[in-house]
């Protein structure tokens, strides 16, 4: 996976947490999910504690 294709999974993993703050849906948690198992297969690390050493 490209640095680029990394990127857009983490856009839009903040876009559908976003969301998530107004409304809670399952379809956006499972999208949620699949894309934390995606960013952990590409890069080994966990998608969640990378946004806290940035913030």
């Amino acid at each position: 996976m490209k640095k680029s294709d990394i990127r857009k999974l983490i856009v839009e993993y903040k876009e559908i947490k976003l969301k998530m703050q107004k409304v809670q849906n399952k379809k956006m948690l499972e999208k949620l999910e699949e894309i934390e198992h995606r960013y952990f297969h590409e890069t080994g690390r966990i998608i969640q504690s990378d946004f806290k050493e940035i913030t």
